[in-house]
């Protein structure tokens, strides 16, 4: 089974290292000691918490999709010629970056600031793990 220290568990979570053994001593999330005598979180654990705290904003669209990668998020660049623009976002910790028409970023009404939701709908979907030291 996979397990991460406390300081990896609250990076990947987002949190401080104090957070997590709080919840650790709450018995929010378990954990156990490893070989080394450290404290250590079971992968599985530390990713049903990752759901559990995962909030994201409201999805201002109200739009019925097939599509369930949803990010909202605020533009904070726009990169326009005459006929296309790279609209980039911040949805969370996640920078997105959409090619579109300059038309489309009219239409829209996109500038920098404005709320939008970044949708994904795709056939491939890339999985990288990090490489064994």
């Amino acid at each position: 089974m996979t397990q991460y220290r406390i300081s990896e568990a609250s990076s990947l979570l987002g949190v401080s290292d104090d957070t997590l053994r709080r919840w650790v001593s709450a018995g929010t999330l378990l954990a156990s000691t490893d070989a080394a005598g450290r404290q250590v979180v079971e992968g599985a654990a530390l990713a049903e918490r990752a759901k559990e705290i995962a909030v994201a904003p409201r999805d201002p669209s109200g739009a019925a999709s097939s599509a369930r990668n949803r990010l909202v998020g605020l533009v904070t660049e726009i990169l326009s010629d005459p006929v296309m623009s790279q609209v980039e976002m911040q949805c969370g910790p996640h920078r997105i970056v959409s090619l579109m028409s300059t038309e489309a970023v009219r239409e829209l009404g996109l500038e920098v600031g404005s709320l939008a939701v970044a949708v994904m709908k795709a056939t491939t979907v890339i999985v990288e793990t990090p490489r064994g030291d």
